[in-house]
């Protein structure tokens, strides 16, 4: 080659403006090809986690506005001066029992965790010893739990039990007394029935409520509020 074609040929390589966007364009690429691969000690890039990120986020906001407008792990709204809510459920001997069959009449609902447990024997034994009191103050006594049939009946044979007992298995009517709801015991939370009591006026409507019942002399302080509707 001669000297002329290998100057000529030199300024083509380094002159020429295609030849600089060439390069412009290599150095770009270069430099930018880091901050897309960038990565992290866990060794996942940042657009990856970016994008992880992202995913993560849904869930946590679905489970949060599940948790809000469960209905299982909520109080009942119901309030003093409301209609007491409707039920049809079964009693021990299995018959059925509904709100209608007291119409007119003064009614107490106490509602109990679980039959034969120390608390909710003491209960229904003071309801049993005053039943007779209730009944000349024109007010009848249910008492609520989940418990199924045999067992509320096995309860009333053991202690002779002497005010219905019925059993609310769904925990219809429990919910809409607001008497299910979350519970926590040794340092656990858990869903299950509230110690509550209601009483009913011969109107309907709900005169009381007591909640977070403490067995000891409940019973008695009932008798007193129905005396006095």
């Amino acid at each position: 080659m001669s000297k002329k074609s290998r100057t000529k040929s030199s300024k083509a390589l380094s002159g020429s403006p295609t030849a600089k966007k060439k390069a412009l364009k290599t150095r770009a690429s270069s430099q930018t090809k880091p901050a897309k691969t960038q990565r992290t000690p866990g060794g996942k890039s940042t657009a990856t986690i970016a994008k992880a990120g992202s995913h993560k986020a849904a869930p946590k906001q679905l489970n949060s506005s599940k948790s809000v407008s469960s209905p299982a792990g909520a109080k009942s709204g119901l309030t003093e001066g409301q209609k007491a809510p409707t039920f049809r459920l079964p009693r021990d001997g299995g018959e059925v029992v509904t709100l209608a069959d007291y119409a007119g009449q003064k009614l107490v609902l106490f509602f109990y965790p679980r039959a034969d447990t120390p608390g909710c024997t003491k209960e229904a034994i003071d309801f049993t010893r005053l039943a007779g009191a209730f009944a000349a103050a024109g007010t009848a006594v249910l008492g609520i739990s989940a418990d199924p049939l045999k067992a509320q009946e096995k309860f009333r044979d053991k202690h002779n039990l002497g005010v219905p007992l019925i059993s609310d298995e769904r925990h219809q009517m429990l919910e809409a007394y607001g008497a299910w709801g979350e519970k926590s015991m040794y340092g656990k939370s858990f869903l299950g029935i509230l110690r509550t009591t209601v009483l009913v006026g011969a109107d309907g409507k709900v005169a009381k409520i007591w909640r977070n019942v403490r067995v000891d002399g409940h019973a008695d302080a009932v008798l007193q509020e129905a005396r006095s509707l």
